[in-house]
């Protein structure tokens, strides 16, 4: 609705009265001015914001307070020399900028629930006249309207809802991506802690192999064994030796991957230790499978309610478009004063509805609440296939896993009986050695069984995003870092 406010332009003969009314609408106008916001810029400068990037750190106090807040309780030996996955998730959601975006945009939607909560403004018209041909009482004629709009059929609750609607998807899409940030974290830290094992082990197991190609040279050089029984140890080397460069390669990689997925730079992760304890497996998987977990996850997944409020939204704009079949009132009171006469009237403005009862935009509507709801389902299914494809491939990875272990079991016992014989004087340094590097490529082998058990679980925990708990930091209005 419009409303339009008139407003009298006094003349010579105008009365006190007129002036005083001039005034007070003035006065209304001023006020109406003094309460509006001001712009106030911010600049952005690249080279200010990536001192900020370059200053983040894992020792300073800011983190310390904000770790000490989230987790309720003192940190004793800060600087923390040794980080467990939770400290580390707690990092990555102060400093990541995923989730300022997400904040950024849930502020957006925030913003756009008070407008669709305004009421709107009535206007002013004036229309001032003069009359050239009488001068008595007074040439002028001011004309002055104010359009008041009054909505019907519930349109300003039908956009609050709708704008409510989108402003909890938005929330919901904030704490996906909380999520998202731990997840990535996670598969970061598993890889590069694997990548560094791995580096470990082979440089073992070269060390192994040429002490072998050591020996076998020797017994070249006496004449024991032939020039060809060397060669297959050398190419064993020498793929040992392209194994460890990309192997060292891969950890440098993951290393790099795990301070993005921390949003901090690369040098910071020199600060710190990890300790990967609170990621084994075994007390998790049991509670990961129940069917009570699964069935939680397909109802209260943070996407999937976030679609479900995504469908409220489309819903609700439904009922807006419905409700704009019925036309809105406009109320005009006006006044005139005409040659020494005040004359006053009101009129009313109703759009006529005969081309067309808004068939189109509810037609829309109603198309974009399908859509809505054909999401959900589709989503809610997608959910389902991951989590019982993640169940197979977790329950595969646990078999395979325990089976490597055993393996490993079985080359440590017969590399322990080979020492044992070897001490004795019974075997030879070469079928020690022999022992020693099956061993080393036994453990590689269960290093690689642990990391699918590990990528499995985290498949696992994204289908079902248990167990985590979101901060209440993360849905803070303002952003957790610089």
């Amino acid at each position: 609705m419009l409303i339009r406010l008139t407003k009298i332009f006094p003349s010579r003969a105008t009365s006190p009265l007129i002036c005083a009314g001039t005034l007070h609408v003035f006065a209304l106008v001023l006020i109406a001015f003094a309460g509006c916001a001001r712009f106030d810029p911010k600049p952005l400068s690249p080279s200010a914001s990536l001192a900020r990037l370059e200053a983040r750190s894992l020792t300073n106090a800011a983190i310390h307070t904000f770790l000490q807040q989230q987790l309720h309780r003192e940190l004793e030996g800060w600087p923390a020399i040794t980080w467990d996955f939770e400290l580390l998730t707690l990092a990555a959601l102060y400093y990541h900028p995923d989730l300022a975006v997400a904040r950024a945009q849930w502020a957006a939607t925030r913003g756009a629930e008070l407008t669709a909560a305004q009421r709107p403004n009535p206007t002013l018209t004036v229309t001032p006249g003069y009359d050239s041909t009488t001068l008595t009482p007074s040439p002028w004629i001011p004309l002055g309207f104010i359009d008041v709009p009054i909505e019907t059929a519930g349109k300003r609750r039908h956009r609050r809802a709708q704008a409510a609607g989108l402003s909890e998807a938005a929330r919901l899409q904030l704490a996906t991506a909380a999520w998202q940030v731990r997840s990535h974290l996670r598969t970061a830290l598993i890889e590069y802690d694997t990548d560094s094992r791995k580096v470990t082990l082979l440089q073992q197991q070269l060390s192994l192999q040429e002490r072998i190609v050591q020996s076998f040279e020797q017994q070249v050089t006496a004449g024991a064994i032939a020039p060809s029984q060397l060669l297959p140890a050398r190419i064993t080397l020498i793929k040992l030796r392209l194994d460890l460069a990309d192997a060292q390669r891969s950890r440098a990689d993951a290393r790099g991957r795990l301070a993005e997925a921390m949003g901090v730079p690369t040098p910071v992760l020199d600060e710190i230790k990890f300790s990967l304890e609170s990621l084994s497996p075994q007390d998790a998987i049991s509670e990961l499978t129940a069917a009570q977990v699964r069935r939680a996850a397909l109802e209260s997944r943070p996407d999937i309610l976030g679609a479900l409020a995504d469908y409220a939204a489309a819903q609700a704009a439904l009922q807006l478009e419905i409700a704009k079949q019925y036309p809105d009132v406009r109320l005009q009171p006006g006044y005139q004063y005409d040659q020494g006469d005040n004359k006053w009237s009101l009129g009313i403005v109703v759009d006529l509805p005969v081309f067309h009862q808004n068939q189109g935009p509810i037609a829309e509507a109603r198309a974009k609440r399908e859509e809505a709801a054909a999401k959900f389902l589709a989503l809610q299914a997608r959910v389902l296939s991951e989590i019982d494809r993640a169940a197979e491939i977790l329950h595969v990875a646990e078999q395979t896993a325990a089976s490597l272990r055993a393996l490993a079991q079985a080359q440590a016992q017969r590399r322990d009986s080979v020492s044992a014989q070897f001490q004795a004087g019974a075997l030879e340094q070469m079928d020690l050695l022999s022992a020693q590097a099956e061993y080393a490529a036994a453990e590689l082998v269960q290093l690689d069984g642990q990391l699918k058990l590990q990528q499995a679980l985290g498949a696992m925990e994204d289908a079902v995003q248990r167990p985590f708990e979101i901060p209440a930091a993360v849905f803070e209005a303002t952003p957790l870092s610089p």
